[in-house]
């Protein structure tokens, strides 16, 4: 590692608990900004913001790879408005510009920094298209101190000659690598042309290509370079986020891909594809299926995004399907789900992606779909984050039959519980003279299937296998073969396996059984080798050595929410 670089791993914050900065006023920021931190709730930095902040501070030029969720905003926008704090009030000229790649990341910066320096009287605008030219012409002549800006508007106020920049002190390019991507390379050449050479000028990507380096190269002096340890599966407060796979069959995607949310019911999703004619194509399709799905991609014009991004943020859209450039900066309270339907290309795009849940004390849960020819770039992500992805098998019909009948029984138990049925009773009553009352309840479940609208008749997909079940990475299969076949099955060398008492029809997953043991014994989630779920009873592969002290712990604890029978499987292949 070259020197002025900080790495932080996996293992930071569990280093740092031991002692050290742990505070917002450790790391030098003035009182005020530290009681409005405070007043926010915020009680520690994100290590990202326990990196950045203190060379920021000093003036230093800085490099960060961050991806979305890790704090960054605040890790560039403190340093920004302590400058701000100590300086002169009342510049007509602005102090700090901050160049985004999206009109939705424009308004989220400007928002945030707004909040953080409110009580310090800090003048913040965002400056963007779509919004009228006007507005933004009266806001620039009375002056502000943080101009949040996208590369074209800038530039186009620039050559207005209402955005001055000979007094700016501070540039901060938030998002390059995408910026990149979007085509401003050029803007944000003649942007940072417009500037003084001794300003401070701070870099955030997701990613590093070539390209960032060479802009690094051009724009920064001698610059502090943070990386981010990579932890895909966690959120910034350290909360994990759910991480699957399915084996996809090839012409079937999109049919597998209704399965998965069918079964997971997702309260709000969003599916990321690579192009804007595949996010057109899986819209239209999804919603054949009758799920609600809204697309947003880049040939978009900015009303159709600003109602497609106003839908989700207020609840009105369950399922939106993206570009990675149309949804950069998408901050959405509500998100729950995050799908690939193509394995990333790169491990860093991956993270980026699944950085969006799994925020604020919130679960959340990232799918991807995969092809056999994307199994060695599964591979790939897994290798590089040090994290397993769970692959499972795609829903069948029967799955389907059953998660559709258990949602007509979660309607029906509402009801009962909450709706006033006084009405209904002469219906009831009236047939019970007629019918056996347990018959005309049954009519009234089937009547309330059919009604939901989820009774459509399905095929099986297409059965695909990857080349092991455990391929050193921690990936496990979830089978639902044949009883017979899956007895006739023996343990790897040096494990036993485990018969737990519940399985498919008890909504029993893979990695449901994986985080009990993880988290209740001395096993990690690398140690657990094969596992295989049946409808009524589940077999966990697990070293011979720990066999009976995991046994001990699955006794103790609930398994979606009951006790179950466990203990060393009694068959032994013969």
């Amino acid at each position: 590692m070259s020197q002025g670089t900080v790495k932080w791993c996996d293992t930071f914050m569990a280093e740092d608990d031991g002692g050290g900065a742990s505070g917002f006023a450790d790391l030098a920021l003035a009182p005020e900004l530290c009681r409005v931190l405070a007043g926010l709730s915020y009680e520690e930095p994100t290590p990202i913001q326990r990196a950045a902040i203190p060379p920021l501070l000093a003036g230093r030029d800085l490099v960060g790879q961050a991806a979305t969720g890790t704090g960054k905003t605040a890790a560039f926008a403190l340093p920004v408005l302590q400058r701000i704090l100590g300086g002169e009030g009342g510049r007509a000229e602005p102090l700090a510009l901050v160049l985004v790649p999206t009109r939705e990341l424009a308004m989220q910066v400007s928002e945030a920094m707004h909040r953080y320096g409110h009580d310090i009287g800090a003048r913040v605008l965002p400056v963007y298209g779509g919004q009228p030219i006007g507005r933004q012409l009266r806001a620039l002549e009375r002056g502000a101190d943080v101009v949040v800006a996208t590369p074209g508007r800038a530039l186009d106020h620039l050559a207005r000659g209402t955005l001055n920049l000979r007094g700016l002190e501070i540039v901060v390019l938030d998002e390059a690598d995408e910026m990149l991507d979007m085509g401003f390379a050029e803007d944000i050449e003649s942007i940072l042309a417009s500037t003084r050479e001794s300003r401070q000028t701070a870099l955030f990507s997701a990613t590093m290509p070539p390209r960032i380096d060479g802009m690094v190269r051009r724009h920064l002096r001698d610059p502090v370079r943070i990386e981010l340890g990579r932890q895909p599966s966690a959120s910034h407060n350290g909360l994990l986020v759910r991480q699957t796979a399915y084996a996809a069959p090839r012409g079937h995607k999109a049919a597998a891909l209704g399965r998965v949310l069918d079964l997971e019911a997702p309260a709000a999703a969003v599916v990321f594809c690579r192009t804007r004619d595949e996010v057109d194509r899986l819209t239209q399709t999804l919603n054949g299926r009758g799920h609600h799905a809204e697309a947003l991609h880049g040939g978009m014009d900015q009303q159709q995004r600003d109602r497609v991004m106003g839908r989700l943020r207020g609840g009105g859209l369950g399922l939106l399907v993206a570009t990675d450039v149309a949804a950069r900066g998408l901050d959405v309270e509500q998100l729950t789900h995050v799908v690939n339907y193509d394995v990333p290309s790169a491990p860093e795009l991956y993270v980026h992606r699944i950085g969006r849940v799994g925020r604020a004390g919130r679960e959340g849960t990232a799918i991807t779909l995969v092809e056999p020819r994307e199994h060695k770039m599964l591979k790939t992500i897994e290798r590089a984050t040090g994290r397993p992805i769970l692959i499972e098998k795609l829903p069948t019909v029967a799955d389907l039959r059953n998660r559709r009948l258990e949602l007509t029984r979660a309607t029906l138990r509402e009801s009962l519980l909450k709706d006033d049925l006084d009405t209904f009773r002469a219906v009831v009553e009236g047939l019970g003279a007629e019918f056996d009352l347990f018959e005309v309840a049954l009519a009234a479940v089937k009547l309330a299937h059919e009604a939901s609208g989820t009774s459509h008749e399905e095929e099986e997909l297409p059965v695909v296998e990857f080349a092991s079940a455990d391929d050193g990475g921690g990936r496990r299969k979830a089978a639902g073969r044949d009883r017979d076949q899956r007895r006739g099955r023996s343990a790897t060398e040096g494990t036993t396996r485990l018969f737990v008492g519940t399985g498919r029809s008890s909504g029993v997953r893979p990695q449901d059984l994986v985080g009990v043991i993880a988290g209740k014994s001395c096993l990690s989630g690398r140690d657990i080798g094969a596992i295989e779920i049946a409808d009524r009873f589940s077999l966990v592969e697990v070293p011979e050595s720990a066999a009976d002290d995991v046994v001990a712990a699955l006794r103790q604890v609930s398994i979606k929410g009951r006790k179950a029978t466990v203990r060393r499987e009694r068959y032994r292949a013969r």
